[in-house]
């Protein structure tokens, strides 16, 4: 091992910022890992839709992303790029993943947004499209972690295509089995406590 320390993955899980998060970027976000190793980690925020109909950049895939069927922003780095996140019913490893998607986690896996959407369209449950993503160097998620700025949860297939991305803070939170569905509660201005 020669020193290093063994990260287990979190690709997969739910990044849920806590009320002690400061940084304006995350303030309730809710952000979907989709790549964590000991070289750091990439994820998208699920909860950030943007005005920009998924048509406008994007025309093949719109009639393919779900109900808001704008562009969400996934988070601060490389904005002019666009991520597709998508659940492939059943994907869960027992039926050969379609080609243009590549599994990240279970039935949640990411799109080659360069492939024909209709390789795509009859195996897709849902699919959302993120302009920019949300990016940790080696070690800097586990400092976060360690200085309370976010839990992590069990992410549900659901979460990708929430059609309601304003009220997943919130959802998330309410499901945990734990102290956290307590804080689903927490006032958008705490100074009203």
């Amino acid at each position: 091992m020669s020193g290093m320390t063994e990260v287990s993955s979190l690709t997969g899980r739910l990044l849920v910022a806590t009320p002690a998060l400061a940084d304006p970027n995350f303030d309730r976000a809710v952000v979907l890992l989709l790549d964590h190793d000991e070289e750091g980690s990439l994820g998208v925020v699920l909860n950030r839709p943007t005005p920009v109909d998924v048509g406008d950049i994007l025309e093949g895939w719109a009639d393919l992303a779900g109900e808001p069927g704008v562009v969400f922003q996934g988070g601060p780095v490389s904005l002019d790029s666009a991520l597709g996140v998508a659940v492939i019913p059943g994907g869960n490893g027992s039926v050969a993943a379609p080609l243009g998607w590549r599994r990240v986690h279970g039935a949640i896996g990411l799109v080659d947004l360069e492939a024909p959407p209709e390789l795509l369209a009859s195996a897709l449950g849902s699919l959302r499209i993120f302009a920019g993503y949300a990016g940790w160097g080696p070690g800097q998620l586990e400092d976060e972690l360690v200085e309370g700025a976010w839990y992590v949860v069990e992410s549900e297939p659901g979460d990708v295509s929430s059609p309601a991305p304003e009220r997943l803070w919130r959802e998330v939170l309410r499901r945990q089995r734990n102290e956290l569905a307590m804080v689903a509660t927490y006032p958008d201005d705490p100074s009203l406590n």
